[in-house]
């Protein structure tokens, strides 16, 4: 009688046969990415196919976390692996272990050995990361002069903190002009020395459309920069040289805006706290010793020599003292440190140009008014003076 098998004994004899073909254990494939499909716990699973063929492949967590563009259905791509079986469906399909970009290999190459070397030279430790200022002046901004990043940076710093300076100096962020117009930014402000801190800024892109930020001129001018260096380059699992090589990495325009302009709501509340802890330390030392006393006064005074006692009343009354005069120290210093931060947001402030007698015009649409090529006859306009607006005609 012939021997019977289960669905189950196929399935792994099959597998078997796989896992022992040297050909199939180690493999290149290109295709096109399809059903591409990011799941929570960090796996990748997604169809790789040409034109009269598909495949199914896997690419678990941790080899996933070594891609660094973010894959996507329609993306050309060569991956190694292995092909196996998945027994519980009786289907092959491809275990992948590396992915790229299919004719992106050589930059690629060219973007790990330059990261090696400037590495290798200490541009990215951290002992060499300026520190970038609490409630900056006046912050330079090197991004394209159109386009929804500076509109981002803009609409967030100014919802944050009303009384921004921004300063954009228009570069190109992508192409061949990338890194010269970026580096050209970086000389100006470091050159007028009218800024702050800068910020380097690019949207979301492939690694081929982010390749301009991988130069050595560039990467070199940052850390030159005497003035610190946000990089803003790209989403959250973009990564540039630049990225590396600045002071500051944010993930993305919007975050570096939010880095660098605190609301004011939580400069008043982070005053406020730390005033609070230092008074209750003060007098929670206060009343530790107050305590000890109490305890030595409940003792037998007769064995302890009168001495001692007055010195340890002399002690107490010089912790006292010290203690008063260490929180009035520091609440002086954070009253010195308020009225310096409310003077630099009352200079900022452009009701305080318009009390010198300068005025602010706008049209209907409520359009800031900057030449009279902006206006035309019997145009209605709105004049906003230091104590209150006045409606115009223009004749």
């Amino acid at each position: 009688m012939e021997k019977i098998y289960s669905v189950s004994q196929i399935n792994k004899y099959i597998k078997l046969k796989f896992d022992k073909d040297e050909f199939l254990n180690n493999i290149n494939i290109t295709g096109e990415i399809t059903n591409f499909k990011a799941h929570y716990t960090g796996h990748f699973y997604f169809t790789l196919k040409d034109d009269t063929s598909t495949i199914k492949c896997v690419m678990f967590k941790s080899c996933a976390s070594l891609v660094k563009f973010k894959p996507q259905d329609g993306m050309k791509v060569v991956i190694s692996g292995q092909v196996s079986v998945f027994e519980r469906d009786g289907a092959y399909q491809i275990y992948c272990r590396t992915m790229t970009p299919e004719g992106l290999g050589d930059l690629y190459l060219a973007y790990e050995q330059l990261k090696k070397k400037l590495e290798l030279e200490g541009l990215f430790k951290e002992e060499y990361k300026k520190k970038i200022p609490f409630l900056p002046s006046r912050v330079g901004v090197i991004t394209s002069r159109t386009g929804a990043v500076v509109r981002d940076i803009i609409n967030v710093s100014t919802r944050r903190y009303d009384k921004v300076n921004l300063l954009i100096y228009p570069a190109a962020v992508q192409g061949v002009n990338v890194s010269s117009t970026v580096i050209e930014g970086l000389d100006t402000f470091n050159k007028l020395n009218n800024v702050d801190v800068i910020i380097i800024a690019r949207g979301g892109g492939s690694f081929e459309d982010l390749f301009g930020f991988n130069d050595e001129a560039l990467a070199r001018k940052i850390f030159e920069s005497h003035i610190p260096v946000i990089s803003a380059v790209g989403h959250e699992t973009d990564f540039t040289i630049c990225d590396f090589v600045s002071d500051l990495r944010a993930p993305t325009p919007s975050a570096a805006a939010e880095l660098v302009y605190p609301k004011y709501s939580d400069i008043v509340d982070r005053i406020l706290l730390n005033k609070r802890r230092n008074i209750n330390a003060i007098e929670n030392y206060v009343e530790r010793r107050k305590q000890y006393v109490e305890r030595l006064k409940a003792s037998k005074l007769e064995k302890v020599p009168l001495n001692m006692i007055n010195m340890y009343r002399m002690n107490i009354d010089r912790c006292i003292k010290e203690s008063y005069h260490a929180l009035s120290l520091k609440v002086e210093k954070y009253k010195a440190q308020t009225i310096k931060n409310i003077t630099k947001l009352d200079t900022l402030s452009p009701l305080k140009t318009l009390t010198r007698g300068y005025s602010v015009v706008e049209n209907e649409d409520r359009k800031v008014i900057k030449s009279v090529n902006d206006v035309k006859k019997n145009d209605k306009l709105n004049v906003t003076l230091n104590d209150g607006k006045i409606n115009v005609t223009v004749n």
